[in-house]
């Protein structure tokens, strides 16, 4: 189990996107306010859909900066 504690950065990286702070806040900005469910949005290719599901399905230890990125979008 992974066990690292993880940030908005890390979650981009495993997602494949641009991590830094600049490339986060385009992201949000360019995606938001998003409906739905996050991991049915379509700013996202089947391999990161599919993590993001997941990661809440499971429970796991991304879950909770998961659900950040969740409600960032929603604001």
């Amino acid at each position: 189990m992974d066990t690292q504690n993880h940030s908005l950065s890390t979650l981009f990286d495993q997602l494949g996107l641009d991590s830094s702070e600049t490339g986060i806040n385009a992201f949000i900005k360019k995606y938001a306010p998003l409906k739905g469910e996050l991991h049915e949005a379509d700013c996202w290719n089947s391999a990161q859909s599919a993590f993001l599901k997941q990661a809440k399905d499971e429970d796991a230890d991304w879950t909770e900066i998961v659900d950040q990125l969740d409600v960032m979008l929603r604001s």
